[in-house]
């Protein structure tokens, strides 16, 4: 089975942009179940439709498999309001990419670095701009933020 091994953590100051290019990423959720998620994400003329299972932690399994392009912009019509808006920066520490994402749309203002790991007991080093770890704050996954956009809990 695919597995997704991954940590999440704030982001507290901006020293990772002098190291960073961003791509632009749309996604949106086809159907939000605590057992399952079914995503459809285009990034540029790319794009993958994803079912991810229950996490366990930073343990998940993940299927991930290309679609056309324009086969993605029709289903991110029948996704869940709001989509999921957000520039992806790729920056490397410490041997390891980190993905910090900087959202937009219902959910400016957040942004999150992520580590994908080979196992779960991996501890990476941490860069200074990464602030605490949200891997089990279930606020900060992407398909919450659907239901719960930052704008909300943010002024709450």
């Amino acid at each position: 089975m695919p597995l997704e091994i991954e940590r999440k953590y704030t982001v507290i100051n901006d020293r990772w942009r002098d190291h960073a290019a961003g791509s632009r990423y749309v996604q949106g959720y086809l159907a939000l179940d605590p057992e399952r998620t079914v995503r459809v994400r285009v990034v540029a003329d790319q794009a993958w439709l994803t079912i991810k299972g229950v996490s366990r932690g930073s343990v998940r399994s993940e299927y991930e498999y290309s679609i056309p392009a324009d086969h993605a912009v029709e289903l991110l019509g029948m996704c869940l309001p709001p989509l999921i808006e957000k520039t992806r920066y790729c920056v490397m520490h410490a041997g390891l990419t980190w993905e910090v994402d900087e959202f937009s749309g219902e959910n400016t203002g957040l942004v999150i670095a992520e580590i994908e790991l080979d196992s779960a007991e991996q501890m990476p080093e941490l860069p200074d701009w990464v602030g605490i770890e949200v891997t089990d704050d279930v606020r900060y996954y992407k398909a919450s933020l659907v239901r719960h956009p930052y704008r909300l809990w943010r002024n709450a």
